[in-house]
């Protein structure tokens, strides 16, 4: 395959520009770079068609002129690569137009730059002084301060597929539910102040196999009666306590038992220093926590291996509770904890609905072996993985679970759109995916973007 010669509207200069040969500071920080394919569902490409990029800087009332410029890199399923730089300009939009000839994605990157090629970062204007202006300079600190579009399009992704799953993938999960019913479920419940009116709270420990117990904060109504079930999964977490990588009590609402889980099974409520000891403690290999090769090489010896057990414990605990309505349990959770709402809905049927966005991990089977593209941040296949992909934990989830996916980004490759498509595919009951234009792991534009959801299997919004 080859590329299709890049169609570049000619660019215009904005002649009335009074500071020209003058770079006006903080000029882009209100702008942004939107993009969008000609098609309004970037997912509807055939192989070998043209797609089509628009790529529209916006937000700006004025550019000095031969200052900035529009750097753009394409990527692709395919292996193939392009890349260009065109003048900025607020008035013509660049064009870019590719093709990909087999079930797959492409990516486009594009991204604001001064004559040297250095990436244009925004500027906070607001005034830290005040409660307002510190919060909104916290926000300001963890945003991407480029002016930049990341997204995609994609070809026929409901025929991409995984490698194949051990044959032995069903006796494996049987002989570790096995394993883990030589485990009594007995809890430790620790009362723990609540903030909620009429709901109390409770620091708990289950009884486990593995290296640890599940931990994590149950919160429940203080009024007698039968209520649903939800849990709270977390993304990827390994240092900084004080940051938010160490649970907290959650809650719902007054009508939900809520079950904020701990994914480590650490203690719950230590000082710092325990959980600073703790993450140094469970990194191997020189690398941090699930990315060891060599831990990888088995699946009992994998990270993941006693990650599961404690979410089919914490699972099993919550419906030996009476207040359990007996009917609805609700798994949700992003990156990291998308991938655990997999798992949750796949290795118990009970699971009524699953929420997992941004799920990560998907297809970690075969990313190497099928040479899709992802973010240099990603754990290296192994075929011991290939029991714990969610793309394969997927297709044992009842089809009386419903599940949305509740974001997909197609710029985010750190969870890359082919893994996330075959995730969606996989699903065997009622089931939605939105897919999110521009949109990275931790970013969505601002402006309104193009944005898609599919459904199938029955699927209804209610």
């Amino acid at each position: 395959m080859s590329i299709l010669p890049q169609r570049l509207i000619p660019i215009a200069c904005l002649a009335a520009c009074t500071t020209i040969g003058t770079i006006i500071a903080g000029e882009l920080d209100s702008a942004v770079l939107h993009g969008e394919t000609d098609k309004p569902r970037a997912i509807d490409y055939k192989p070998g068609e043209t797609m089509t990029f628009t790529l529209s800087l916006q937000g700006a009332e004025a550019l000095p002129p031969d200052t900035y410029f529009i750097l753009w890199k394409r990527t692709g399923d395919d292996g193939l690569t392009d890349n260009g730089k065109v003048p900025a300009s607020l008035t013509e939009p660049l064009v870019v137009r590719t093709k990909l000839d087999h079930p797959g994605f492409v990516r486009i990157e594009a991204w604001v730059a001064d004559k040297t090629g250095r990436s244009y970062r925004k500027s906070f204007r607001g005034d830290p002084s005040t409660p307002e202006g510190k919060k909104a300079l916290n926000r300001f600190e963890r945003m991407d301060k480029r002016v930049f579009f990341d997204g995609g399009a994609g070809v026929e992704p409901e025929k991409l597929k995984s490698v194949p799953e051990p044959d032995d993938f069903d006796a494996f999960w049987a002989k570790r539910r096995a394993r883990l019913a030589k485990v009594p479920i007995e809890a430790e419940m620790k009362p723990v102040k609540s903030w909620w009116k009429g709901m109390k709270v409770f620091a708990v420990s289950i009884k486990c196999a593995g290296p640890r117990p599940a931990t994590g904060y149950l919160t429940m109504p203080n009024k007698p009666g039968k209520y649903p079930i939800g849990v709270d999964f977390h993304g990827y977490g390994h240092t900084y306590p004080n940051k938010g990588h160490v649970i907290s009590p959650h809650c719902w609402n007054d009508t939900t038992i809520c079950f904020n889980f701990s994914p480590h099974g650490y203690e719950l409520g230590r000082e710092p220093e325990y959980y600073d000891e703790f993450f140094r403690s469970i990194c191997s290999g020189g690398r941090t926590f699930g990315f060891d090769d060599k831990q990888n090489d088995t699946p009992e010896n994998s990270y993941f291996s006693g990650y599961t057990y404690r979410i089919m414990r914490a699972l099993e605990w919550l419906k030996s509770l009476p207040e359990w309505d007996g009917r609805n349990i609700t798994v949700r959770g992003g990156s990291m904890g998308g991938l655990q709402s997999v798992w949750a809905a796949g290795l118990d049927p009970d699971v009524t609905l699953a929420c997992p966005g941004i799920p990560w991990c998907c297809d970690m089977g075969g990313r190497d072996t099928l040479k899709r593209t992802i973010d240099p941040w990603y754990i290296h296949e192994t075929p011991a993985l290939r029991y714990y992909d969610p793309v394969n934990i997927a297709k044992r989830i009842a089809k009386t679970c419903r599940v949305e996916i509740t974001r997909a980004g197609l710029g985010d490759y750190c969870c890359p759109p082919s893994g996330v498509a075959i995730l969606y595919n996989n699903i065997p009951g009622p089931k939605k995916i939105n897919w999110v234009q521009g949109s990275t792991h931790g970013y969505v534009p601002p402006e309104p973007h193009q944005h898609f959801s599919l459904t199938a299997n029955g699927w209804t919004d209610n």
